[in-house]
């Protein structure tokens, strides 16, 4: 579950007074008469999961963890951060599993592909391979060089086991492939953008492959998507935080800073970093989004945010419960002085730190924070969670008045790079 603390904002506002405009946007949001409505097939499928495809996503995860000490998982940008954001919280750094999920396919970096190779070199690998198109030249790149180590190591009947691939249900340069191989596949859905789709197979299965209980995910989802499908932004705490986040953008704040304090969350900023960049950030409007771990960033960062330019906002993504936790140990000799600490859990340290930071960045740095409180780094809240972003962002996109659904800019960099890369037709 969700608590939102607006208390550390500095805003004198009423809620009533944006109720009206906030039903309407919820209107349009409900019935898709918005901007891009055609791609709100999130807002239904949590009701319209299908037994079948769920029932198939469990047993290909539970044949890839049999036979793999490393899943490959290829994508970029909506394809891998919501499952990495998930197993990042939910399973932590350095958790110990029957097998390893690695993400690839995000980057041209040679250093990357090259030492992925090397790593998984006397291994069991698998991959899923993610792309509605099959033409993300990103992913593609990765996936033919890992396609082909795979077939290579394997042979043409033992790699077919291996690979999976997660596409358009028809069109693409993968469906043939598919065909032609016949690997398992599961289909992104037409009506659900890359953004969103970590609720879809594309989340799902690397998530269960990573030993994450999808059923408790797929509930979280469900009950959040009842929960804010209110239309009184005063019972409706998603709205609340669409319209404060742009009450402060009219106040002169253009950058949303989301705040995590434990590296197991580090993920889901740079989801929501996508999530709400390339959804409002477009016809020259939008709130840009960065992040920052504390308190590590608080030693490079925390400078600036305590005195630099009042130009952003704090998001603080708050799990009270911690995946692990200890008793700072006393010492005899106290050299380092730190016994007072002695007997504290390291999960107590690191709140008071929160606490601290908090009082001085709000008090002194006078920086408006928003508080988003998640009970634990489960399964269950996670989903929960990502869809409070979901209506979040849909009704903030509105209120900017910007379609929240496409990304028209992001293929000006791409065909140029297909000239520079001489692909043909560029």
């Amino acid at each position: 579950m969700i608590k939102l603390d607006l208390s550390y904002t500095g805003l004198d506002y009423n809620f009533q007074d944006y109720s009206e405009k906030i039903k309407k946007i919820n209107r349009d949001i409900v019935e898709k008469k918005g901007k891009g409505s055609e791609f709100t097939g999130w807002l239904e499928l949590p009701f319209n999961y299908q037994d079948e495809e769920i029932k198939k996503i469990k047993e290909v995860a539970s044949r890839l963890r049999k036979i793999s000490d490393v899943v490959l998982i290829c994508g970029i940008g909506g394809s891998y951060l919501g499952a990495k954001a998930a197993i990042d919280m939910i399973k932590g750094n350095y958790y110990q599993d029957d097998v390893e999920v690695i993400f690839c396919g995000n980057t041209f970096s040679s250093n990357e592909i090259v030492r992925i190779l090397k790593y998984i070199e006397g291994k069991e690998v698998s991959i899923n391979c993610i792309s509605k198109s099959g033409q993300t030249t990103e992913t593609s790149l990765a996936f033919r060089v890992f396609r082909q180590y795979i077939e290579n190591k394997y042979g043409k009947d033992g790699s077919v086991e291996r690979i999976v691939i997660t596409t358009d249900e028809k069109k693409g340069l993968l469906r043939p492939l598919i065909a032609k191989k016949g690997y398992d596949s599961f289909v992104i859905p037409d009506d659900i953008g890359g953004r969103f789709s970590v609720i879809t197979a594309v989340g799902l299965l690397p998530m269960a492959i990573a030993g994450i209980d999808i059923d408790e995910f797929i509930k979280g989802i469900k009950d959040s998507a009842i929960n804010y499908s209110n239309e009184d932004i005063l019972k409706n705490e998603a709205y609340q935080y669409a319209l404060i986040r742009n009450i402060l953008h009219k106040k002169g704040y253009v950058s949303e800073m989301y705040v995590n304090y434990d590296f197991t969350l580090s993920s889901i900023s740079e989801w929501l970093k996508q999530l709400f960049g390339e959804s409002e950030g477009k016809d020259g409007k939008g709130i840009l989004p960065t992040s920052v771990t504390n308190s590590t960033d608080l030693h490079s960062m925390g400078q600036f945010v305590q005195e630099g330019s009042k130009i952003l906002f704090e998001t603080i993504i708050n799990v009270e419960e911690p995946l692990e936790d200890m008793e700072f140990p006393n010492d005899s000799e106290n050299f380092d002085e730190m016994n007072y600490l002695s007997g504290k859990s390291l999960n107590w340290i690191n709140k008071q730190a929160y606490l601290a930071t908090l009082a001085a960045h709000y008090e002194i740095g006078k920086v408006p924070n928003i508080i988003i409180n998640i009970d634990k780094a489960d399964a269950y809240n996670f989903g929960y969670m990502v869809y409070f972003f979901f209506k979040a962002l849909a009704m903030s996109a509105y209120i900017l008045d910007v379609n929240p659904f496409d990304q028209p800019g992001v293929e000006i960099y791409k065909a140029n790079m297909y000239k520079r890369l001489g692909k043909p037709g560029y």
